[in-house]
C-alpha cells in the first residue's frame, strides 16, 4: 500500500450501492485482518457481520449491509490499540475500492455486541460498514459531513510542536508526509485530539480531551490509536525505524492534554 496516498484519498462513506462485498474482497481483508497487530501487544478478535441476517442497524448508513468490528478484553489501551489495528483494515479496504466509516455511536449497540457474543470483560469500541461507495452521498450524509466540516483539518501548528506545547514544529522535509498523516487522520466529529511535541529524536503524543470518555473505553483515545497508526506506517514506508514507548517525558502541558505514547528514532 502506498500509504500517504490512501491516507490522501480516503473519506468516510454512509452511502453505498447496495451491492454486496464480492468473496474476493470478503476473503481478503479476512486474510489481512488476521495479521494485524498493534504495538500495545493487545489482542483483537474480529467479526464479520451481515445486518440482514443478524438483525443489525445503523441509522446512519444507506445501502450496505456487510459490517466489521472487533472485540478485546476491557484492559488499559485497548481504546488505542483498536484505534491502530482497525485502521490498518480501513486503509487496506480503501485499497481494494470498499468504502469505510468509524461508527462508535450511532448504531444498535446492543444488537451488535450479542452479535458477537461480547462478554462482560470484554469491549467492542466501534463497527465500520464495509461497501461499495454509491455515485453519490444521500442527502444525510451532506448534511452530517458539512455539520462536522468533514473536509477541514487543523493547520499543523496546532497540533505539532517543538520542545514545549504551543510553539510550533517547523517540519524537515524528510517528515512533512509523516506529519502530514497525522493531521489527515478521522476522528469523532473532526474534533481532531492529536498534538505531538517533538524534542530531538523523541516524539511524544497527546491527546486534548474534549469528549466524554468512559473508563478504558474512550472514543478520542481510539483517534489517538488511529494518528499513531499513520505516524507509524508512513516512519515505516519512509525507512525512518522508529521504538513506540509509554515513557511520559513530564513536559508541562495544559490540564487537558495527557500523555499516550512516544516514537524515538
Amino acid at each position: 500500500m502506498n500509504c500517504i496516498e490512501l491516507i490522501k484519498e480516503r473519506k468516510s462513506v454512509r452511502t453505498f450501492d447496495g451491492k454486496r462485498l464480492s468473496d474476493e474482497d470478503l476473503n481478503k481483508i479476512k486474510d489481512f485482518a488476521k495479521d494485524v497487530v498493534n504495538p500495545y501487544g493487545i489482542e483483537i478478535e474480529w467479526y464479520f457481520l451481515d445486518s440482514g441476517k443478524q438483525n443489525l442497524s445503523v441509522p446512519v448508513i444507506v445501502g450496505c449491509s456487510d459490517y466489521i468490528t472487533g472485540k478485546a478484553k476491557n484492559v488499559e489501551h485497548v481504546s488505542e490499540a483498536f484505534g491502530y489495528s482497525f485502521e490498518q483494515i480501513v486503509l487496506y479496504a480503501k485499497s481494494l475500492g470498499i468504502g469505510t466509516t468509524w461508527i462508535a455511536g450511532t448504531m444498535d449497540r446492543k444488537a451488535f455486541e450479542k452479535a458477537i457474543d461480547l462478554k462482560d470483560d470484554e469491549v467492542m469500541p466501534c463497527i465500520s460498514p464495509l461497501g461499495y461507495p454509491a455515485n453519490k452521498m444521500s442527502f444525510r450524509e451532506t448534511m452530517m459531513r458539512k455539520g462536522i466540516k468533514a473536509e477541514e483539518r487543523k493547520d499543523g501548528s496546532e497540533l505539532f510542536f517543538d520542545c514545549e506545547y504551543g510553539t510550533p514544529l517547523e517540519i524537515e522535509d524528510k517528515f512533512k508526509d509523516v506529519f502530514e498523516a497525522v493531521r489527515l487522520a478521522p476522528s469523532a466529529v473532526n474534533r481532531q485530539p492529536w498534538r505531538i511535541i517533538r524534542q530531538g529524536n523523541s516524539f511524544h503524543f497527546y491527546k486534548k480531551q474534549d469528549l466524554k470518555s468512559e473508563g478504558n473505553l474512550d472514543v478520542q483515545k481510539i483517534d489517538m490509536g488511529i494518528a499513531l497508526c499513520h505516524f507509524d506506517l508512513l516512519m515505516k514506508e519512509k525507512g525512518l525505524a522508529a521504538k513506540f514507548a509509554i515513557e511520559d517525558p513530564e513536559i508541562n502541558v495544559p490540564y487537558d492534554a495527557e500523555y499516550i505514547a512516544s516514537y524515538i528514532l
